[in-house]
């Protein structure tokens, strides 16, 4: 009976490793996707940041409104394109980033950049990245979009 037994906890403690092994894969792998991502972004290649997404993934962001909005990789490209023609050195500068189970990275950044009339803009922002299969299904960023009148 104590050979069994060994042998039960023996087996459970090697799949209990390896399941850890595998989301410690899976989160350092979901971590390269989103520097990559990040990388891509600050030289603005955003074909190949783009790539990175499915076809269609959800979105929600304060500049489609309220909601999740669903995107594809060309209605992305068309946004970033539009943001830079804004603001053409935006850059995005990573703070700190946390991965979350298997599926989930959550980024804090700031963006910044020069609008054409040499306005100057700080934006810190988190996003909550879900990944599956090596692409972003989701992107859910959050940030304050709110004009203060007295600042």
């Amino acid at each position: 009976m104590k050979p069994l037994l060994l042998t039960v906890f023996g087996a459970i403690a090697l799949l209990s490793c390896d399941n850890q092994t595998s989301s410690s894969t899976t989160a350092t792998e979901n971590k390269k996707i989103v520097r990559q991502f990040y990388e891509y972004f600050n030289k603005h290649e955003w074909d190949k940041m783009a790539a990175l997404y499915t076809d269609v993934a959800d979105f929600k962001d304060p500049s489609f409104g309220q909601g999740i909005v669903k995107q594809t990789r060309q209605q992305t490209i068309k946004k970033y394109s539009e943001l830079e023609a804004m603001f053409p050195d935006v850059k995005d500068e990573i703070a700190q980033m946390y991965p979350s189970g298997e599926k989930h990275v959550i980024v804090e950044f700031v963006s910044s950049g020069t609008a054409p009339d040499s306005t100057k803009f700080e934006l810190p922002i988190c996003t909550v990245f879900t990944i599956e299969n090596g692409k972003i299904t989701k992107d859910f960023t959050y940030y304050d979009n709110f004009e203060d009148p007295k600042r």
